[in-house]
């Protein structure tokens, strides 16, 4: 069995694991910032100097709760793009310093793909074709693939995410940072009934998303209530604000499985762990025939896992980078 240590430095936090090619994990260590916290988002800076700082310690980390060495590592896979080009630098700066001085091959991987193939790890029994819904804090994807190397966006965001769209009404109903998961649990004791915000881009033909329009929405019907009535209907508003978001993720991405003949979807990103848009897929999608596949919580969060993950293709197919590789922040699943 080959063994893939996996590098992940995207955001803000620094990960790093060891998956064998058949995708078990071996270990998976993860060092979140809470530091940026107190700004009431991701400081760039602050989160490149932070990985810098827990890197090699989470990596001999790896290394010694494994017990294995660098003879036992087949080859080393990093995430280059999309994210904060800082924090991607450092994790690509590192796993190369390890590949030349190991000389082991180096697999360069797109961290959205690799959100993709977390449900690998879980469900490894997933065979193309497939459609996956990726929804994240800065993404919002339709992606079909017809093979696991194969693939093609058929739907995305024109403007804003589903996941910054959780972030930023939440911060607009005084839920804090960060505000998905705030959102989420104030909903589940809410009406998601109560008002009806809009829903972007209904046409039947149209896969993209559209979530600037609903944002704004948001602001305003706030800007008409007092303070009184936004506290006391504050879970209902977070439930009709959620569905507003989750129901366009859910409808397009049902339509075009059911039009393709697709019986198979794969939940993938953060905004994957949103309690609602995991029942509702799930739900809807068994009244169709179609099977859905969701990462547990803890592989939904940005991990080195899900980067082995997608990089076994690569590695079974030899498909390696060279050390003058370069990382890049330009958004979108991309095949690296």
């Amino acid at each position: 069995m080959n063994r893939i240590l996996a590098f992940e430095s995207s955001c803000d936090d620094t990960s790093v694991a060891i998956i064998g090619s058949d995708y078990e994990v071996i270990c998976n260590l993860t060092s979140t910032q809470s530091e940026h916290a107190d700004f009431g988002g991701v400081l760039p800076e602050l989160a490149s100097r932070l990985h810098l700082q827990n890197i090699l310690h989470l990596t001999e980390a790896a290394l010694r709760q494994s017990g294995l060495g660098p003879d036992d590592i087949s080859a080393l896979a990093v995430s280059i793009n999309p994210g904060l080009i800082g924090s991607l630098i450092v994790g690509l700066a590192f796993a190369k310093s390890l590949a030349w001085s190991w000389r082991k091959p180096l697999i360069t991987v797109n961290h959205m793909l690799s959100h993709i193939f977390a449900n690998l790890i879980e469900h490894p029994s997933i065979r193309p074709p497939f459609l996956a819904l990726v929804v994240s804090g800065g993404h919002t994807e339709l992606v079909h693939f017809s093979s696991y190397t194969d693939f093609a966006v058929v739907g995305k965001t024109l403007d804003d995410a589903a996941g910054e769209t959780f972030d930023k009404t939440a911060k607009l109903l005084g839920l804090g940072y960060p505000g998905g998961p705030a959102l989420d649990k104030a909903a589940q004791s809410g009406d998601p009934a109560f008002h009806s915000f809009p829903r972007a881009l209904k046409r039947r033909d149209d896969l993209n998303f559209s979530y600037s329009g609903l944002k704004t929405a948001v602001l305003e019907y706030l800007a008409r209530q007092d303070q009184e009535f936004v506290a006391r209907h504050l879970n209902d508003l977070a439930a009709s604000i959620q569905q507003a978001i989750i129901d366009p993720l859910i409808d397009k991405t049902l339509r075009y499985a059911r039009l393709q003949g697709l019986g198979s979807v794969l939940l993938a990103g953060g905004v994957a762990a949103n309690s609602a848009l995991r029942q509702q897929l799930d739900a809807r999608a068994a009244d169709l025939g179609i099977r859905v596949s969701i990462p547990s919580l803890q592989l939904c969060v940005d991990n080195a896992a899900m980067v082995g993950a997608a990089a076994i293709p690569k590695l079974q197919a030899g498909q390696f980078a060279p050390l003058d590789v370069n990382a890049f922040s330009a958004k979108g699943t991309k095949s690296l």
